[in-house]
């Protein structure tokens, strides 16, 4: 009698099976009828004799997926095993989220009993949820880094950075002695900038709830603590989302890059607002492209004041008209 296995979809179920019965483990496997070996026959869900062909059992379940993947990428775009786990939320996503809405499956409302059941259950989640303060922590914070970056209109993969920048901080015991808005605005202002899409200090603090000051000042801390590697903002990274927002052609983009990098050649740069540069670097090129734009307009999609804008647009011309033809 062979010791073999039988390896079917089920066969862990089989496996099990045969430790719990024996007499009915050598039944599956060999054929009743001549003894032979059984095999699974996955395209008709049967269970066949590989001698005579008699059908020993047929109707077997399938508990593989109904879709089909031809390589690993769709594989994982097809599989439905829930959302993948994330540092935007401070239990990763893992734990269950109880919904506010007081309805049931079918759209109804609850009753009031109802009502109050759920409500309690929802108090006892969080509190299961967020089991320590340093949990409570890190909640408070990627709340936070969410808020800020939706109104600065940050892509996910900036709040992603943020949050583990936010994490580290927080491992490396850099929060005492700062406010948790204070840590949190600092990582997504280190993330937007390691990202390339920039966000000045005036937006930032804008949409924050501490002050510019304690922003710039926590930031630097932050860098310092945990040696990030943020490059000096280029004031061309700024250029598409003024001209997006100006509603600018794409020729006043091109001709606003031509000028920002001469200044660069010319070493105007140095020193300066590279979001003033930006700014009146779209603001010169819409004029000669003719288009309308005036500096009130520039000034308020920049956040930034009307006379750094003339002051910078006079040196960008001034060193476009120098630069050899």
């Amino acid at each position: 009698m062979s010791d073999t296995t039988i390896q079917t979809r089920s066969g862990e179920r089989r496996q099990q099976e045969s430790e719990k019965s024996p007499e009915r483990s050598s039944e599956r496997e060999e054929c009743p009828e001549c003894g032979g070996r059984l095999i699974s026959d996955t395209e008709h869900a049967e269970t066949v004799c590989d001698d005579c062909g008699l059908v020993v059992e047929e109707g077997e379940i399938d508990r593989g997926p109904e879709w089909r993947a031809f390589d690993a990428g769709e594989k994982d775009e097809k599989s439905r095993v829930g959302a993948p786990t994330t540092n935007m939320m401070h239990d990763q996503g893992l734990s269950t989220n109880i919904g506010w809405q007081d309805k049931d499956a079918y759209g109804r409302s609850l009753s009031s009993r109802q009502r109050q059941k759920m409500q309690r259950l929802r108090t006892w989640n969080e509190r299961f949820r967020t089991r320590d303060s340093k949990e409570r922590n890190l909640k408070q914070a990627l709340g936070e880094i969410d808020r800020m970056a939706s109104a600065l209109g940050l892509p996910e993969s900036v709040r992603e950075t943020a949050s583990v920048i936010y994490r580290r901080a927080l491992e490396e015991d850099l929060l005492p002695g700062r406010s948790i808005e204070g840590v949190a605005t600092a990582s997504l202002y280190a993330s937007a900038r390691q990202a390339g899409t920039p966000r000045s200090l005036d937006e930032i603090s804008a949409v924050s709830r501490v002050e510019k000051d304690e922003v710039a000042r926590t930031y630097r801390y932050v860098v310092r603590e945990l040696g990030l590697e943020v490059k000096p903002a280029d004031p061309e990274q700024y250029v598409p989302r003024f001209a997006s927002d100006l509603d600018l052609s794409d020729e006043t983009e091109r001709r606003a890059r031509s000028l920002l990098s001469t200044a660069k050649e010319k070493g105007i740069h140095s020193g300066k607002s590279p979001v003033g540069l930006a700014a009146a670097a779209v603001y010169a090129a819409a004029l000669l492209t003719n288009e309308k734009v005036t500096q009130n307009d520039v000034s308020e999609v920049a956040n930034i004041s009307e006379v750094t804008i003339r002051n910078r647009y006079h040196e960008l011309l001034e060193a476009e008209e120098g630069a050899p033809a």
